[in-house]
């Protein structure tokens, strides 16, 4: 396996990409959330390479327009299909071998990928894809199934429990809480229904892959068909999948989408 540093068009502007050599006909091709550059949070997307390329698959990663290495303006993921698009040409270029491609992306680069339709990729693996949409105040509110998942996780926590019985813990803000995991549940946000719409024209094989301690997943499967047999669970798992079980669990999903 090599590491390689590269360049590659956007229109007029020069966008940063790596490549994790490797001689397999299926490819990974990762696409960063938020404002993250192509090494991902603590360094995640560029070890997962690494793991990925030595299990035979080769990985392109790549800097967004306006972000990290990359030219040009950072316009959001509402705006990522032709980043998506200029990689996945020069992923094909640069390992001419491979003959299908997945994607994987994380947060709004997921969100992204789905609002594209599958932005031509061969398979799609999403991981807690971002629906949330701010109020008028520039806030993001809590789902209460959201906020049902945060009080469960604090009363499987035995340093919690003895808080609330120590009196360590603002009632009224409790109540509040309570009230709120109360609620019945809103309609889909007009972000979620353009996601759902997106990838329905999609015909390859996708995995949805939900952190289940993480609010962004928590949020989305709000929104979503909790029965579809696309989810895929990660019990106690955070959003970057950072603990070493986690992310053994992250690198068998991406594997078993390049087998398939």
């Amino acid at each position: 396996m090599t590491r390689l540093s590269l360049t590659f068009g956007c229109g007029s502007l020069t966008l940063a990409g790596t490549l994790d050599t490797a001689p397999g006909r299926a490819g990974l091709l990762i696409v960063s959330g938020g404002n993250e550059i192509r090494s991902g949070a603590f360094g995640g997307q560029a070890e997962m390479a690494a793991r990925i390329a030595r299990a035979g698959y080769p990985v392109f990663r790549f800097d967004r327009r306006g972000i990290g290495d990359s030219e040009g303006e950072n316009r959001g993921f509402r705006h990522a299909a032709k980043d998506i698009a200029a990689a996945l040409d020069a992923f094909r270029a640069m390992a001419p071998q491979i003959s299908r491609v997945v994607v994987f992306g994380n947060c709004d680069a997921a969100s992204a990928l789905m609002l594209a339709g599958g932005a031509g990729c061969d398979g799609l693996v999403l991981s807690n894809p971002w629906t949330i949409e701010q109020d008028d105040s520039g806030a993001a509110s809590d789902t209460p199934a959201a906020i049902r998942a945060r009080y469960a996780e604090k009363l499987a926590n035995p340093r919690e429990v003895g808080r609330l019985l120590r009196g360590g813990v603002d009632l009224g803000k409790l109540a509040r809480g309570l009230i709120g995991a109360l609620r019945p549940a809103p309609p889909p946000s007009t972000l979620a229904q353009e996601m759902q719409a997106g990838l329905a024209g999609y015909g390859g094989r996708v995995a949805i892959l939900l952190a289940a301690a993480d609010r962004t997943a928590q949020v989305f499967e709000a929104a979503w068909d909790k029965s579809d047999p696309r989810l895929h669970r990660c019990p106690g798992a955070g959003h970057a999948y950072v603990e070493p079980q986690h992310r053994d669990w992250l690198e068998a999903q991406l594997l078993a989408a390049l087998r398939a």
